[in-house]
């Protein structure tokens, strides 16, 4: 899931690329406004998670935080994310998914516990849900989206392994 989780966010990165910096910005009523607010979210909420799971790394108080104010800031933090997520991920062993990691939410101060294995997950299908409202706002901005088929990205990697 994060080779794959990688590849999306190249694909949809390299349509962002083509949007004027008006239509990158425009509030276009999602959840967090403009393709901009979703991609920082993104970002937000992946530091967030690997800090809970790792314990390093810089994570942002808010879950709308604007932590690069430009695309060309923003494209090679997300490599460097996903990177960091899939050196993350590749190192994981069955015990490691097996166990309980306890953390704080942003919203709230109480420690939750809960098991590594699913939260990835969650991860992932986060991940999923706003890019899919990136990929939506492409769409009504007039501007081409790219697949993020599951299946494309398998048989992608069948014919060229990395």
């Amino acid at each position: 899931m994060a080779g794959y989780n990688a590849w999306c966010n190249r694909r949809v990165y390299e349509a962002v690329a083509r949007l004027s910096d008006a239509e990158y910005r425009a509030d276009c009523g999602a959840f967090f406004k403009s393709v901009h607010g979703t991609l920082n979210h993104l970002i937000a909420t992946d530091r967030i998670w690997l800090r809970r799971f790792t314990g390093e790394g810089e994570a942002p108080s808010r879950l709308d935080a604007i932590l690069f104010e430009t695309f060309a800031t923003l494209a090679p933090a997300r490599e460097a994310e996903d990177s960091r997520i899939l050196s993350y991920a590749n190192g994981l062993t069955e015990e490691d998914l097996g166990r309980r990691f306890r953390y704080r939410r942003v919203s709230e101060p109480d420690e939750i516990e809960e098991p590594l294995a699913p939260t990835l997950f969650h991860l992932f299908n986060h991940q999923t849900h706003h890019r899919g409202q990136v990929h939506g706002l492409l769409t009504h901005l007039g501007h081409g989206a790219p697949s993020l088929d599951l299946i494309q990205f398998v048989r992608e990697r069948e014919q060229s392994p990395s």
